[in-house]
């Protein structure tokens, strides 16, 4: 099969690299580069060479950014191309419209690169999906801001000492922003509940990061054995399914509280199979690589064609997604408890009550923080949070 690259960076490369060692039957004849970059006899500066070149059949899109990916990832969905991406951003924004343009064409569309990284992630869920009903999906999702809480959790240092070093070290970006505002969590959130759910999920999803997190909230939650992760979490009952991304005080003991630096751990619950958990690496170019890859094996060999079908008739309900917050600030809430120096617990709010909350204080105290609190100190799960 031959296929091209829309873009050469380090997750392009890393493709190339990957598939001229490793396989045999894929061939990356074209690669779409800046007019000047083009460095290589496969490099074109023009997206029609690829997409009027009848002898390539799959589109591997590793250039990021909402433009020009989703316009050239339709115009080979519409030309007949299978495509690969990795970037989430666009497929977030555009998962609906890329599902139904891939079906009119016979064109397949493979997104595991998208979220968690290496981590076999969305062909799991599509798998589970075959017997069970998903019920419900919760995990670490970012890489960045897993190390950031590890260490500070660890080192005893503050954020802004912690970022510089996970910039330093390359896995924050310049403007991490996207990062710790938990935007990155929220397109892979998006994606992961479009699939688990069969929902376009285009709500706003309420959510929430940690760029307010100090040293002094997680010795707070330890003394309360816990400590904080953010996560993407979604819920599905009834009809009726809720997402939401924020910061969640688990217990000190569980396997999220003492997932590593940079590490990913996500996690599903079914109908027959019950509980699954999956840990990796959630980003690296060898990583993102190795799954993009291999969703270009599964489609030139015919082993699996995704097809997403948004037509379940899902009603968006926050209500699924209850519990108890802990809020550390200086501003004054009504009905609030208290819970340690400077930190207040509000009763059963639902993740969007929580986050319209939370912007009540940052209006009062731009330095506040909140983390949802699980009812009990054990593993996180949604369930859990209902109790409260």
């Amino acid at each position: 099969m031959k296929i091209a690259l829309l873009g050469y960076g380090t997750v392009g490369r890393g493709v190339d690299e990957i598939i001229s060692t490793r396989v045999s039957e894929v061939e990356v004849a074209r690669i779409l580069e800046l007019p000047d970059r083009l460095s290589d006899p496969r490099m074109t500066a023009s997206i029609d060479d690829i997409l009027n070149d009848d002898s390539i059949e799959l589109v591997v899109e590793c250039m990021g950014g909402l433009e020009p990916a989703r316009t050239y990832i339709m115009g080979a969905l519409e030309a007949g191309k299978h495509v690969v991406t990795s970037n989430k951003a666009v497929v977030a924004a555009n998962f609906a419209r890329f599902a139904a343009t891939a079906a009119s064409t016979g064109a397949g569309l493979y997104i595991e690169a998208s979220v968690g990284g290496g981590i076999p992630w969305i062909a799991s869920i599509e798998k589970v999906r075959r017997i069970d009903e998903v019920t419900s999906f919760s995990g670490i999702m970012n890489g960045t801001t897993n190390y950031i809480v590890d260490a500070m959790r660890h080192a005893g240092e503050d954020f802004d000492a912690v970022l510089a070093r996970a910039q330093e070290l390359g896995y924050a970006e310049r403007d991490p922003s996207a990062d710790i505002d938990g935007v990155d969590v929220l397109n892979k959130t998006i994606i992961t509940a479009s699939v688990a759910f069969d929902v376009a999920c285009e709500k706003n999803l309420p959510t929430s990061g940690i760029r307010n997190l100090r040293a002094s909230d997680l010795e707070l939650f330890a003394g309360h054995g816990r400590t904080v992760k953010l996560l993407g979490r979604g819920v599905c009952a009834d009809g009726r399914y809720a997402a939401a991304v924020e910061p969640v005080a688990v217990a000190a003991d569980s396997l999220e509280a003492n997932v590593p630096s940079n590490f990913n751990l996500v996690t599903l619950d079914a109908t027959t199979v019950g509980e699954l958990k999956f840990y990796g690496q959630g980003a690296g170019s060898l990583p993102t690589g190795n799954a993009i890859v291999q969703d270009v094996l599964d489609c030139a060999r015919g082993l699996r064609r995704p097809v997403y079908d948004f037509s379940r008739p899902l009603a968006y309900d926050p209500s699924l997604l209850r519990g108890d917050y802990v809020l550390r600030t200086e501003a004054r809430l009504g009905d609030a408890e208290p819970f340690g120096t400077g930190a207040v617990l509000v009763r059963d709010l639902t993740a969007e009550g929580a986050r319209a909350l939370l912007d009540e204080a940052l209006a009062a105290d731009p330095t506040t923080f909140m983390a949802a609190l699980p009812a009990s100190p054990s593993s996180f799960s949604p369930d859990s949070a209902q109790e409260g």
